[in-house]
């Protein structure tokens, strides 16, 4: 009785200690404002790093997590791994952002489905419309981009684009609203902070 009551308090010791351990091995859980403070919009990516489409489809499942109007879900993305694929998007978002995305190896296009979010019954809800599908969109955009800092990645979320050429390249259907282009892919520097408008600029309490 007493050997059995020996070797469980040794089993026991071994899996404390190497419990312990492993918790110790494990890499620091960032906080939110840490994830927030360290995301910039990236405009010199590494070349020589790729991400996985599991990668990929592990940011687009948080992005799902964001709210909308009425729960609609408006929010698609196409997304480009293929490098000719990729090349042809970057072709079609102007020069400059063309060369800022020059190493990203990703490129994804992110749209709406119009006349989902702001309606009911068919009809605008209220003055702004079609905008709250803009809104939904940039909701699932901003889950996006904060999941894909927190796994170590960066993002740039541009404007200017072909929306034709982009929707017949990645045949998107005339109901869905092209919105932005995201690069995604690891950053070769650190960018600059922009310095953010104080406090008193943006809010009023009453």
């Amino acid at each position: 009785m007493k050997k059995i009551k020996l070797l469980t308090l040794v089993a026991l010791g071994l899996m404390l200690m190497y419990g312990c351990k492993d918790v110790q091995e494990q890499q620091p859980v960032q906080s939110f404002d840490e994830i927030v403070a360290s995301r910039r919009s990236v405009r010199n990516y590494d070349a020589s790093k790729t991400i996985s489409e599991e990668q990929v489809a592990d940011l687009i499942m948080t992005a799902m997590e964001a709210p909308s109007w009425a729960n609609q879900q408006p929010t698609k993305y196409y997304v480009a791994m293929d490098p000719e694929k990729v090349a042809a998007i970057k072709d079609l978002i102007g020069e400059g952002n063309k060369r800022n995305t020059a190493g990203a190896p990703v490129m994804i296009v992110s749209t709406y489905i119009k006349s989902r979010s702001g309606f009911f019954r068919g009809q605008a809800a209220n003055e702004i419309g079609e905008g709250w599908g803009a809104y939904d969109n940039g909701l699932s955009n901003a889950f996006f981009i904060l999941k894909a800092r927190e796994r170590g990645f960066d993002t740039l979320i541009m404007g200017m684009r072909d929306s034709d050429a982009l929707r017949n390249l990645l045949d998107i259907p005339e109901d869905e609203c092209i919105m932005a282009v995201i690069s995604l892919g690891y950053r070769a520097l650190d960018p600059v902070r922009p310095a953010r408008k104080p406090l008193n600029e943006v809010v009023k309490f009453f």
